[in-house]
């Protein structure tokens, strides 16, 4: 992926070329994870990891910041079934 190409929300996840996806260590091994790469334009891109040529979406490394602070401090736990 040449650096200076910036890519949209809901672009297929297959035209992120030499990208590393990487989910949690505590993802289920039924296949029902978040995936993320960093992208070597900045940002980081998101997929479904049962769909891995499905659409990404593309964050700013400030969004994907504060996502990952709400999520430590539990803003999102309501959303968790049984939780």
């Amino acid at each position: 992926m040449p650096e200076s190409e910036q890519f949209d929300n809901g672009v297929p996840a297959t035209r992120l070329d030499g990208v590393l996806w990487r989910k949690s260590r505590r993802s289920n091994p039924s296949g029902n994870c978040v995936e993320l790469a960093g992208l070597p334009t900045g940002g980081i891109a998101v997929r479904n990891s049962r769909y891995p040529s499905g659409p990404a979406l593309i964050y700013t490394d400030a969004e994907i910041a504060a996502f990952i602070q709400g999520a430590k401090d539990g803003e999102f736990d309501d959303l968790v079934t049984g939780a």
